[in-house]
């Protein structure tokens, strides 16, 4: 069922409320025609009062398709010299390969549904891709796409019986057992408290590994070791996230968590989460850095995640130290925190537990890292503010510490912005939240952000307020509290979009992708908000129907001649639930072009001006996926039959 929403359109409002490019077009149109009228009738105005003589044509095509009237000759004026030299041209500048990609685009475009067992396909992360790599770091479970040959052109479908989720925040409790039909997990975590099947539906207690009375208790435990009320911390990481209870419930105390886990033997975990509503990618440590700006998080978690943080070096935990805050902090719980209590229950020695404790707290120090406290179950450790005291000799080459896509983790030190006083936070010092949402980054009020300025960032956030506006009067199933939960800004460049709906019910992931001018996700998180790098020619880590609205501005004219449209679109098909909705900003006939491959996949799309009127050639593409699912296996099976 498609669930409990009405039906709607790309747009709530009536065509004639908010005309569209090609009603403008037409009305456009006839206008142009009245003014070629006037200045037809003014130049023969002219030629009459110079005694009928007729002057060669002084204006070429471009200047009649501009709709600019010639200069009616002036008295006492010779004509013909104003105009020497100049003649229509009637050369063809169209190609032969031009006009064969003309018809192309005009051929009606069509995309075949996917088989009904691609229904949890993720490209990047397959399974059976996987098998041919590296296991030692587990490798094998990083980002490994397909080329151009394995590329899958077709349109993934909702598994059969697909529900629109609950709404938040009901959905951090329940999720539809048809939208991820996975039992796994209530069996092997069932005295955990993940996760119990009850009928037609899955219920989340908030229970973990290391907090079997419920993620809200165990942070309330943090609470008691670190301050999460005065808004110092609001963005954090969580690694090996299981449903991602903790971020969940951690959003309630305004702390945006970005919680990752890779796909592997705990099925669907990372669904999981997406179908609470809350924010999550799959992602490992293994050997790449991960895919976030240096300085981003306020905090870092790990709850029995299994990292071996000791081991390769201290290599991953001194890639958590590049994502952290200069004066974030490290929480650690589970092996082998506590191992006198549990190191029966984890069926290790004594010696093997204490050997490894030993061990992490050796990185950490070599790291300048502060232990503050080990109390029960949890030890904290904090990063310095800055490195003036921090005596090592592993500082990492002059390697740009805020390039994250596909790039190796180093065996050395983050070194941090320099400093001049013991007392001074590298980097620069964010205000608390909320008032870190529109004050200026210390990336841009230090000038690391090639060409923004503090005035443009202000400008900027301005801008998507108005934008945003905009968008909910011509949608506003966007202004519907509940309506969307999940959301993703494709080209996020400030975060100005998610900026603008911090007062809804919604949570944004703001892409920055590798490919822009400029780095900005280091800004996107010095604003409180979260994100990731990507490229759009490959496919997110993600699984599909992770987003309820997917947002991008000016997001093709980037990817022109980078790669194809069609696998772009095919992509956010993907990663769109059944009824998601699209807007899309761009120029006119990039949006034309899109417009008529989104009508291919069955969207229902419509073109609409630009909020400055319809003289702005860039538009607004607004489009609906329609509701489809794969057929009920029963179906198959006597269809296959009859065949």
């Amino acid at each position: 069922m498609a669930g409990p929403y009405a039906p709607y359109h790309p747009t709530a409002k009536p065509a004639s409320a908010t005309p569209s490019y090609l009603t403008i077009k037409n009305s456009s149109l006839s206008k142009g025609v009245f003014v070629l009228f006037l200045c037809f009738m003014s130049y023969l105005l002219g030629i009459w009062q110079h005694g009928g003589r007729i002057a060669p044509a002084s204006f070429s095509t471009t200047t009649v398709a501009a709709v600019s009237c010639p200069s009616s000759p002036a008295k006492g004026s010779s004509s013909s010299s104003a105009s020497a030299g100049v003649s229509l041209d009637f050369e063809s500048h169209h190609r032969q390969d031009d006009t064969a990609d003309a018809e192309l685009d005009d051929r009606p475009r069509t995309y075949a549904a996917c088989a009904g067992n691609f229904s949890e396909y993720t490209p990047c992360e397959d399974v059976q891709r996987s098998l041919r790599f590296d296991r030692t770091r587990l490798i094998y479970r990083e980002r490994h796409c397909p080329d151009k040959t394995e590329k899958v052109k077709c349109r993934v479908p909702a598994p059969y019986g697909y529900r629109i989720p609950f709404r938040w925040p009901v959905s951090r409790d329940l999720a539809w057992y048809a939208n991820v039909p996975h039992k796994e997990l209530t069996v092997e975590k069932a005295v955990q408290n993940w996760i119990q099947y009850q009928g037609d539906r899955f219920r989340f207690p908030g229970g973990g590994t290391m907090f079997p009375h419920g993620a809200s208790a165990y942070i309330d435990d943090i609470g008691e070791l670190i301050n999460l009320k005065d808004g110092s911390i609001r963005t954090a990481i969580d690694t090996g996230c299981g449903v991602a209870s903790w971020g969940a419930y951690l959003l309630s105390r305004n702390v945006l968590t970005m919680s990752f886990a890779p796909r592997d033997t705990h099925e669907a975990q990372v669904q999981f989460a997406l179908e609470r509503g809350v924010p999550a990618l799959i992602g490992v440590l293994a050997s790449k850095r991960l895919p976030y700006p240096s300085r981003a998080f306020d905090m870092a978690h790990c709850s029995r995640c299994l990292i071996p943080w000791a081991e390769s070096g201290g290599t991953y935990l001194m890639e958590v130290d590049r994502v952290l805050r200069p004066g974030g902090y490290w929480i650690l719980s589970g092996p082998p925190i506590r191992w006198r209590k549990y190191w029966r229950g984890w069926n290790r020695t004594q010696d093997d537990l204490r050997s490894e404790q030993n061990s992490i707290e050796r990185v950490a120090r070599s790291l300048c890292w502060t232990k503050l406290i080990e109390k029960g179950d949890i030890s904290v450790w904090q990063k310095p503010t800055n490195h003036l005291q921090c005596k090592v000799n592993r500082f990492c080459p002059t390697q740009d510490p805020d390039t994250a896509w596909y790039t190796n983790m180093d065996t050395c030190l983050t070194q941090l912005p320099e400093v001049s006083g013991d007392e001074e936070v590298a980097g620069g010092q964010v205000a608390k939240w909320p008032e870190r949402l529109n004050a200026v980054p210390p990336r841009i009020s230090g000038g690391t952000v090639p060409g923004i300025t503090a005035e443009t960032f202000q400008t900027d956030a301005e801008l998507w307020k108005r934008r945003v506006s905009y968008y909910k009067t011509v949608n506003n199933q966007l202004g519907q509290a509940g309506r969307y939960r999940n959301l993703l800004d494709m080209n996020a460049h400030l975060g100005g979009f998610a900026a603008a709906l911090v007062e809804d019910p919604v949570w944004v992931m703001n892409v920055v992708p590798v490919e822009a001018p400029v780095n900005t996700l280091g800004v996107v998180y010095e604003r409180g908000l979260i994100g990731t790098y990507q490229s759009w020619c490959e496919a997110m880590s993600t699984y599909p129907r992770t987003y309820d609205f997917i947002h991008a501005d000016s997001l093709f004219t980037l990817y022109k001649d980078r790669c194809d449209a069609d696998d772009i679109l095919l992509e956010m098909d993907r990663i769109l639930r059944p009824e998601g909705s699209v807007i899309l900003r761009d120029d006119v006939d990039v949006l034309v072009k899109l417009k008529r491959m989104l009508d291919g996949m069955n969207y229902d799309s419509q073109i609409v001006d630009h909020e400055d009127g319809p003289l702005v050639r860039q538009k607004l593409l607004f489009a609906v996926k329609s509701y489809w699912t794969a057929p009920s296996t029963s179906n198959h099976r006597r269809s296959s039959t009859s065949s």
